[in-house]
């Protein structure tokens, strides 16, 4: 889910700046009771209520639970069109109170699209509030649906098969190389509901019983979650299996995790996971989303054309383009439904070494080029 309870409900204190705090407090090494520094004095400090802290903490953490049983199952109680009503109101109302998200998202627009005007830019915005409603309404119908049901409204395009077949037919793993554009929910979802259950890579929620919820709703007709803290040797030996691997590649990653290539122009952290996974393996990648199509009512399968691997000789080289190669096809289906795509991400929070942070400093229009790094070999 793109919104969590617990950014919703989650309160983090922040001191005071007005004047200075002339103590600070941390736990000696060892030491089961905080002290307290003042001018050089150690003076002990009473001990915490531990047991307080806890119970906080799990009062917090059924909040959150039941805040979002209750509305999903409100949803889900709901004919569907009505549902889907819903969600997109409650998109509507998240676009309006939601300042910070949405000046992310604003920024992140500037950055893709200089040429727009801020009129369109907000345009899209408010797209991607509506379209993440949309998918949280849908969400809640999962334990209700059926392969019959799906048909209504989730469609498949005659040659987006066709590529889906021809990776098949290669007799190999298969990667859905795929992003947080339209429904990316349902996409996993009906897929297991049409043809056959599939794996995807996931990093669980914070919330364990909300995890625990949502796992069932997603694993409703066979698909299996794999951690993505400890996903290695159980996505390799699914892939040389045979078997099918979803992996969402859209997000902003740490350095330690991904290199810098290309999207919208701009340098952007991007997992290597996939790239890694598919050059051990030589599992075939296939580009998919699952946007709404407003004229047909549906959302509809968008796979292919399957991106052949790039291989130099040179490990990290290899890593490196083909990353490079999967971003640009990201960079494709979002283009192609700006409108649907999770703006609200900050996509380039890490920067590469010396580059200015573009959601906090204030960059002038003028210091913000594209990158011009080569990556050779790319199937841009």
């Amino acid at each position: 889910m793109a919104f969590s309870v617990e950014g919703l409900l989650g309160r983090t204190h922040q001191p005071s700046t007005s004047r200075p705090v002339p103590y600070s407090m941390r736990l000696a090494s060892g030491a089961k009771t905080p002290v307290c520094h003042y001018s050089g004095t150690r003076v002990k400090l009473p001990p915490f209520h531990e047991s307080r802290m806890k119970k906080n903490s799990s009062l917090q953490s059924t909040v959150e639970y039941a805040a979002t049983r209750l509305l999903v199952s409100g949803l889900g109680a709901m004919p569907r069109p009505l549902a889907v009503a819903v969600g997109r109101g409650i998109g509507r109302i998240a676009y309006a109170l939601a300042g910070g998200l949405r000046r992310t998202g604003m920024r992140n627009l500037q950055l893709a699209f200089p040429e727009m005007s801020e009129r369109q830019r907000a345009h899209l915005l408010r797209g991607t509030f509506r379209s993440l409603g949309r998918q949280l309404g849908e969400f809640s119908q999962f334990p209700y649906a059926t392969a019959e049901t799906l048909r209504e409204f989730v469609a498949y395009g005659d040659r987006d098969v066709e590529h889906f077949h021809q990776a098949k037919a290669r007799g190999k793993g298969i990667i859905f190389l795929t992003s947080h554009l339209g429904a990316w929910e349902l996409l996993s979802f009906a897929h297991s509901a049409f043809y056959e259950p599939i794996s995807f890579m996931m990093r669980p929620i914070d919330n364990p019983r909300i995890e625990d919820l949502v796992e069932r709703y997603r694993t409703r007709f066979g698909n299996t979650p794999i951690d993505k803290k400890a996903a290695a040797r159980s996505a390799l030996r699914l892939l040389r299996d045979g078997g099918t691997l979803g992996i969402l590649v859209d997000l902003n990653t740490q350095t330690r995790e991904g290199v810098f290539v290309p999207f919208f122009g701009y340098p952007a952290c991007t997992t290597t996971g996939a790239a890694v996974l598919a050059l051990r393996t030589d599992a075939i990648v296939l580009p998919v989303c699952a946007p709404w199509d407003e004229a047909r009512k549906r959302f509809v399968f968008r796979g292919g054309p399957i991106l052949e691997l790039v291989r130099t000789g040179n490990q990290e080289r290899d890593i490196e383009i083909n990353t490079a190669n999967f971003t640009a096809a990201i960079e494709r289906h979002v283009r192609a439904f700006p409108d649907q795509w999770l703006w609200i991400h900050k996509r380039w929070k890490t920067r590469p070494q010396g580059e200015p942070d573009f959601y906090r400093a204030r960059v002038a229009e003028t210091n913000l080029r594209p990158s011009k790094r080569d990556v050779s070999n790319r199937a841009f």
